[in-house]
């Protein structure tokens, strides 16, 4: 956990930024679609999680698919991180939320490490890079520099290529984020809640652990070598839930002794072991797009019995930052202590 003040400074660092801003909406993951959903729990999940919405109930949900760009323009076919915060709406009256994004690791090990990543996420003048340039990189096994976007005069690459090489644990995250291009559909994008959680199962065994939300549709990108377009996302959604439902499974990995707990920017062995814990049915795009996802206030230490948070220093900092975030934007409050997050009152 940070203090308020910390907490407000690293809002006020990332809008700082944006080359546009509306204070009445989120400095980050600005342009999104909420969806109405359903969560069922497979039948092995109570073993591994004790969590109410594993319960195997039929549990209603609200989604929020987003770019994480900041700012009112809307780009959906520009290489971008994705995001899907999804809260469970629980027959006890409390709430969980599980907030992931198509990164799988992230680019910073604490609040420190963040401070200076704002420092270099600057917008500067962008342009084309000329072939023998493009040629060069690749000689020197670097991802080459795509070409700016109809309409994209500043970019903040060269400050995050900066920052990620003067710190190796950043790379990683950086070079996947270079690469992660533009979902054909939100419904064709993995999703990585990247904190690791401590869940309780039965006979009150706990395990360090991962989500992820995995489309059944397959995940697929539009052509990066064909023009973007701009707005088509969410045209794409209710066009989709329209003719039929969409699906994810939420996945769970369970980390083993010598993983990484504490730092999102270190990945965990693909030999782990992953359990179904269930399927979550998008079923349409609702026309009051205030309630359905503008409004809500996601926030990933939202939390109930059975889910504890590990000791991310990024993930509790998430906490505070996020609240900041909604009084600004004048967001609908939860009732919210580290005691009602943890116990579901």
């Amino acid at each position: 956990m940070v203090d308020k003040s910390t907490a407000k400074r690293l809002v006020d660092e990332m809008i700082s930024n944006l080359p546009k801003h509306n204070r009445q909406q989120r400095p980050v993951h600005t342009i999104g679609v909420g969806v109405d959903a359903y969560f069922t729990a497979s039948d092995v999940a109570r073993k591994f999680c004790i969590a109410e919405h594993f319960s195997g109930e039929r549990i209603c949900a609200k989604v929020r698919f987003s770019n994480a760009s900041g700012g009112p323009e809307q780009h959906d076919g520009w290489n971008d991180v994705r995001g899907m915060a999804t809260r469970f709406l629980l027959p006890s009256g409390a709430a969980t939320d599980l907030i992931a994004t198509t990164l799988r690791e992230f680019f910073a090990r604490n609040v420190e490490d963040f401070f200076e990543f704002t420092k270099l996420d600057k917008h500067k003048p962008y342009r084309r890079e000329s072939p023998w340039r493009k040629i060069l990189d690749m000689l020197q096994l670097k991802i080459p520099r795509r070409d700016p976007y109809p309409g994209e005069e500043t970019n903040a690459s060269a400050g995050i290529l900066n920052y990620a090489n003067r710190h190796r644990f950043a790379q990683l995250g950086v070079a996947e984020f270079k690469k992660i291009g533009a979902p054909v559909s939100y419904a064709r994008a993995a999703y990585h809640a990247i904190h690791t959680f401590i869940v309780e199962g039965e006979n009150e065994v706990r395990r360090p652990v991962r989500f992820s939300w995995q489309p059944v549709a397959g995940v697929g990108n539009t052509n990066p070598d064909a023009p973007p377009v701009d707005d088509y996302l969410r045209q794409e959604l209710e066009g989709r839930l329209q003719r039929w439902p969409a699906r994810f499974v939420l996945m769970m990995t369970i980390g083993e002794a010598g993983d990484a707990i504490d730092d999102p920017t270190r990945p965990w062995p693909a030999r782990r072991v992953r359990i179904v814990m269930g399927t979550l049915t998008l079923t349409g795009v609702p026309e009051d797009q205030a309630t359905a996802g503008e409004q809500i206030s996601f926030n990933p230490l939202r939390l109930v019995r059975g889910i504890e948070p590990s000791a991310d220093p990024i993930l509790h900092a998430r906490r505070d930052a996020y609240e900041v975030s909604r009084e600004m934007r004048g967001g609908t409050a939860c009732p919210f202590s580290h005691r009602s997050c943890a116990d579901g009152e």
